[in-house]
């Protein structure tokens, strides 16, 4: 029985092993390791009078993670990113106007820079910066009375910050999941008619991804 319990414990100790020089190839040989990155936003806009991440967006693009010491990496990417809002639920704002269909769509091109801990290169855990610049934005709204505005009066502001958090962990071979939180430091716009939403109004979204690393 003990001898089959310590050929057990070498097995897994041989495999636990083989996995983590599988792993460390990432940064074995080079200190930059890149690779492909699609997935998708669950996102909303705080500062609007809806809550939940009800709208889907695309968060695609490229990766680069750079060693910057044992078990730490810096990380870029470049994304196009799409976040917004989507509420087509019955909403009373304090004036007294009821919004019936409201929606945002933000198409923005992402640069975050993160820094990041991974163990034997199965996990990443990080978090960073990242700047949009929006590239193009529509938004509609429907009133109970016909009350609308005009989103041109309005727009929204061509730079986003954003504070990002997450982790990834290992699936196979150079395939990874991403999770990720972020939400933005400034405004994204300030200027609306506090009739149809609030004062200020800020990105917060949900970013769920599959990651491909290059060997």
């Amino acid at each position: 029985m003990m001898r089959r319990l310590f050929i057990f414990c070498l097995l897994l100790l041989a495999a636990k092993a083989a996995s983590a020089q599988e792993d460390l190839a990432l940064f074995e040989n080079h200190k930059f390791c890149g690779g492909l990155i699609a997935g998708g936003n669950f996102a909303q806009v705080d500062g609007d009078y809806y809550a939940g991440y009800h709208k889907v967006g695309m968060n695609a693009g490229g990766v680069v993670y750079t060693k910057l010491h044992d078990h730490l990496a810096a990380g870029l990417e470049i994304l196009y990113s799409q976040k917004g809002s989507n509420g087509n639920t019955t909403a009373e704002t304090p004036s007294g106007l009821i919004i019936t269909n409201y929606g945002i769509n933000l198409n923005y091109a992402e640069v975050p820079v993160t820094i990041n801990y991974y163990d034997d290169g199965r996990t990443f855990l990080g978090g960073g910066l990242s700047m949009s610049w929006l590239g193009t934005s529509s938004e509609h709204i429907t009133t109970a009375t016909g009350q609308s505005f005009d989103p041109s009066q309005y727009p929204f502001k061509k730079t986003d910050l954003n504070l990002v958090a997450g982790g990834s962990e290992h699936l196979y071979k150079g395939l990874y999941v991403n999770v990720r939180f972020q939400y933005s430091l400034l405004s994204i716009r300030d200027n609306i008619p506090q009739s149809f939403a609030r004062s200020a109004q800020y990105n917060n979204l949900w970013v769920i991804r599959l990651m491909y690393l290059f060997m």
